[in-house]
This record gives structure tokens, sequence and C-alpha cells, in this order.
């Protein structure tokens, strides 16, 4: 088969493309697209890296899988299906994580360019920092329903991914989920946290208890006070719902009466939370049997499975089959944890069962199994069309870099819907770098608000550090002239310090820590700043830009005082509490004003900006 067109491509260009190696990040979505792209246009030295299996799920768009490869690597199956599009073609498939510490930058160093076609954050903030290490140019890509966009990253010519912040996913104070929802979502993260704690990765952070120092409640007078009345009616029992689940063998009654009679008795008993609210009812499993005979809400004749609204009782029923269920491939994991996915029928039925219960309990609208997996999973649908069009220009701003002409690489936006000049595809001058990203600048610093009485060191390393900051493996080391270090990324070595206060280390207002990632060969500078008290619900803030820092104190000392004595509480652009799975969504109606690459000139777009980026992901955080 020819891998191109006689005279589409001069010969020196072929030669080029023959010779040079390239290096894919992700088979998904666009990842199957591009490699076939490549192969077909004469790329003959290609790694590809994805740490995925095949789902069904996949097979809609990512063309390269059919229904025989489900379940096997989708590295090694794309690099299979493309060669038979080009068989001359090298490709080294990896079924691994790219931010597995195999690939260094010394694996980077090795390639011409890195492309990227990626699904998640984190991966591409290390990718990114890898590419910046290694000197090496990035082509990165996403999709989000019709929505794409194709940019280059440069170092010291172009931004790099985390020049400009990125939002983030909208959360709700735990007080909220855990005591008082009003919303079919607060019920749906509910049950999604309940999953956790009963067979996946339990986070103490996604307790699914009763809040009992919720603000709205009393005192610690008024929480002792709760504490003993529960206690003494056997109503809560405060250890951990998976001991507690596994004491109990996972009985799905027994389940049933302590999330959803119990602790919400326990809710009652809060007596200052319904002063304004109508009050939840705890359910009893056996009357649920003749309190559900009359409910018409079963009768979905005429629509598909996942459209029909579930009963009561039927929510009981399935809750009962998905306990049954997850509890034996939990216990078939010795120590290990199953991982909630949408697509998964048990994951999906037990999340769809427990929150609409909740819901019932709380008044609050039920939702069918179809809007609860689209809720739970936030999806804008993937498209074929979308993903083949922003492979193709992966591979060209790519030829463009290996002629030597990156700097007339471009920023290409999809639209939606065309613009006033009838274009579906923006080309746009790349931005230069921002001087004060704390990634690629010279010298990278940010500074974090926190109170150094209650954040111990296992939250600094793991969600100021790697989660916020998006290190992988970092050091610390405190820089009080003595080199006192707090943090290693050797195995075990200060595992003692986890469980203590950042105080403890004389760690004050003004102390700056520093911290290496020797795999991303990324160093940065930490200032802690002291603050007792932030908003509800927040435990830190990351600053990247001191002069932001200023502006946001000086905001806050022009706050005033409303007539009742509450403070008037200020919009915040920090990052606080930084969600594992923190997708993000480029809105391409609202780019900033561009310089059209063509002609030159101003981008008439509208004004709001953005900074996003797209993914080519069935998860994605609607904003």
């Amino acid at each position: 088969m020819a891998t191109h067109m006689p005279g589409v491509l001069s010969e020196d260009l072929t030669n080029v493309i023959k010779s040079c190696k390239l290096l894919v990040v992700g088979a998904g979505g666009i990842g199957c697209e591009l490699l076939k792209n490549l192969v077909l246009t004469g790329f003959e030295d290609i790694e590809l890296i994805d740490l995925d299996t095949i789902d069904v799920s996949n097979l809609n768009r990512q063309f390269l899988f059919h229904k025989k490869h489900v379940g096997r690597s989708k590295s090694q199956v794309a690099k299979e299906s493309a060669l038979r599009f080009n068989p001359k073609a090298k490709i080294v498939a990896y079924h691994d994580s790219i931010m597995g510490p195999d690939y260094g930058v010394t694996f980077y160093k090795k390639f011409n360019v890195v492309m990227n076609a990626l699904d998640n954050r984190a991966a591409r903030n290390h990718v990114n920092r890898m590419c910046l290490a290694a000197n090496v140019p990035l082509v990165e890509s996403g999709t989000a329903g019709y929505l794409g966009q194709v940019t280059v990253i440069k170092k010291g010519m172009t931004e790099c991914y985390e020049c400009q912040p990125k939002p983030t996913q909208k959360t709700f104070p735990g007080c909220t989920i855990r005591n008082t929802p009003s919303e079919p979502i607060h019920c749906i993260v509910w049950a999604k946290h309940l999953f956790n704690q009963l067979f996946g990765e339990a986070d103490p952070d996604e307790d699914v208890s009763p809040d009992a120092a919720d603000p709205e409640q009393v005192g610690e007078a008024g929480k002792s006070a709760l504490d003993a009345e529960a206690n003494n009616t056997g109503n809560v029992t405060r250890t951990s719902t998976r001991t507690w689940a596994m004491s109990h063998n996972y009985d799905a009654q027994k389940l049933f009466r302590k999330l959803f009679h119990d602790d919400i008795e326990y809710l009652l008993s809060m007596d200052k939370l319904w002063l304004k609210r109508k009050p939840p009812t705890p359910l009893v499993w056996e009357r649920l049997e003749t309190e559900s005979k009359d409910d018409g809400s079963m009768n979905g004749e005429g629509l598909i499975h996942d459209q029909k609204q579930w009963s009561i009782l039927e929510c009981r029923n399935v809750l009962e089959q998905s306990v049954k269920k997850l509890r034996d491939r939990f216990k078939e994991l010795n120590d290990d944890h199953l991982v909630w996915d949408k697509d998964d029928a048990d994951c999906l039925d037990f999340v769809t069962a427990c929150a609409n219960i909740r819901a019932h309990i709380f008044n609050i609208t039920m939702k069918t199994r179809f809007d609860v997996k689209s809720m739970a999973g936030n999806i804008i649908p993937a498209i074929a069309t979308t993903n083949a069009i922003i492979a193709g220009l992966i591979v060209l701003e790519g030829i463009k870099i290996l002629q030597g002409n990156i700097e007339q690489c471009r920023t290409v936006y999809l639209n939606r819907r065309p613009n006033p000049k009838k274009r579906l595809l923006v080309p746009c001058i790349l931005d230069k770098p921002n001087p004060k990203c704390y990634v690629c600048s010279e010298k990278p610093e940010v500074c974090v608000r926190l109170n150094v009485e209650t954040i111990t060191i296992h939250t600094l390393q793991e969600k100021i550090l790697k989660n916020a900051l998006n290190m992988v493996a970092p050091d610390v080391e405190v820089a009080d002239g003595k080199g006192t270090i707090i943090i290693s990324s050797e195995p075990g070595e200060t595992d003692s310090n986890n469980d203590k206060f950042l105080k403890e280390f004389n760690i004050r207002d003004g102390t700056q820590l520093n911290c290496d990632d020797f795999l991303q060969n990324y160093t940065l500078s930490v200032t802690i700043l002291q603050c007792e008290k932030l908003e509800d619900g927040v435990e830190f803030e990351v600053i990247g830009d001191k002069d932001q820092l200023k502006a946001k104190e000086a905001d806050e000392s022009a706050t005033k005082i409303n007539e009742d004595g509450a403070g008037s509480s200020l919009s915040t652009t920090t990052v606080a509490k930084v969600d594992d799975d923190d997708d993000d969504l480029l809105c391409l109606d609202d780019l900033p004003k561009k310089r059209k690459a063509d002609e030159d000139k101003v981008v008439e777009q509208p004004s709001k900006k953005l900074r996003q980026t797209c993914l080519d992901n069935d998860d994605i955080i609607v904003l």
C-alpha cells in the first residue's frame, strides 16, 4: 500500500518523515485516528503508549478496535491494526502509564516530536513537563463533542500547557453532600463516594456518614450531645463505612438500615438543619413492598430499560443484587479495590439505586439509570468526525515542526458553528510563555495559603504537591539552613512524618520549601502563607502569581461587613481542594481575542477568556 500520493510531499520531506522518531501518547478516540494518519503519511518509526484496555463503549468511534478485541490492550491492538495500513512501519507499543518511572527525560530525548492524544489533565501536565525537560516539541490536542483544538508547545518559544490556570471541577461542600442534599447531583456524588467507601479506594475525605460538625449546627456541646444520643440509641456506629460493612458481610438489608434509616434518624436529631428545610423521611426495608404498590413510576411502556424510572421498591431490589455482585468481586481481589466505571453494569446499578433512594428520602426528583450515567460520568458524547479532524491537524502541525518551520505552527480551534467568515477552523498565533508560570519560567515558584496547625505532611504531599501542583514523586526540603527533609520519594523513608502537622517542623508564615521531582526534572519553590481560616470546605489555596496574591489581599481588606455582621464573600481565582477526576472543557464560543494567523489581525471572538483544554474523554466535566 502506498504511504502517500506522488507529488503531494516533496522527496526531502518524505525522507524526513521516514527517518524521524515519534511518540504518540494515547490510543483512544484521537489516538486511533492519529496513528492511522501517521502510517498513511509515511511515518515509519513510532512508539505508542496507552494504559487502557478496550471496552465495548469504545467501539463506536475508536475504529482500530472491534468486538473481538474487547479486553485487550489498546496500544497493542492499535499497533496491529495500523500495520495493515502500512506494513513498513515499525511501531513499538507500550501497555503502560506514561507517568511511570521508566519514561524519564532520557526516554523523551530520543524523539523528534511528541504527540498527545490524552483524556485526562494529570497525564497532560506530566507529558508537558517531560517535553520541557527534554526540550522536545509537543503537539497537544483534545476534543469535546463538536469542539476541538490543536496547539504546539516548545520550550522557550510558546506557552506550556500549564502557563494559564485551568478551571477546577465544580465541587460541593462536604456537609451538603452528607447532611442536606437538595439536588440530584448531590445524591449521585454521595452514592459514588459510598461506592469507594465500600468497594473502592476509600478516602477519609469522602466519608458518607452524617457530619456532626456541620457549621449550621450548634457548638461542641451540641455535637457531644448528638453523639451521645446516637450511641445510646444505636443509630450510628462511629467506624469507617467499609469496616462496618465488612463486619456485617455486606448484608444489603443491614446496609440499607444504616444508610437510609439510622443515619437519617441521626440527621433528624440535628434539628437546626430542618428549621427552613423539609426534613428527610427514614425508610424501612420491610415496608417498601406495601408502600410502593401504588407507585406509578414504573410505567415506562415503550421506553428502553435505562430510560425507565425505577420505583423505590425496585431501587431497593437493584441495590440488593448489585451489593451481592460487587461484594463477591471485591473479595476476589485480595486487598485490592474496585474502580467505579459508568460502563460497568454492577457499578452503575449500585450508584443509581443508592442515589435514587437517597433522593426519595430528601424529597428530590429521582433520575433514570440513563440520567445517572450521564451525570455521574459528566458525559459529552465523543464524536468520531471531530476526532478525525483534530488528528489530521496534529499531523499537519507535526510536519511543520519537522520541516524546521515551528514559527509557522498555530493553535487551531475547531468551532461548533462557523464564525462570521464562515470558518469552522480558526488558526491563531501561538502565545509566548507566561513569565510567571510556575512550570516553565526560569525560577518556578508558587505560594500556598494554608493553616500550618491543621495541614499534615501527608496532605502537603498528596493533595497539594501531587494533586494541585501535579508532581509525581516529590522530594521536599525546608529551606531553614539545616536542610530538613520532610518528604522523600524513596519508599518508606519519611513515612513517619505523614501524620505530623507542618508546624512541628517549624514551618510558619513565609517558610520556603524546596520541592524537586527527579522524574519530571522539575524544581519548584513553594512559599507557605499562614492563614488560620479559609472559605468553608477549603483546605488550602494555590497562588501561582504573587501579584495575584497582592490583589486578592487588597480585595479581602476591602470586604464590607453586612449590617447583620456577616462578611460578604469575595470570589477567588485560586485553586483549592482539587479533585482527582478534574477533566476540563474548552468553550470555543468564548475564546479570547487572538491574532488571526493568516492575516496577522485580531480574530473577533467574544471577549470572555476561558483558558481551558478539550478532552477526548467520556467523562468530561461540564462547567
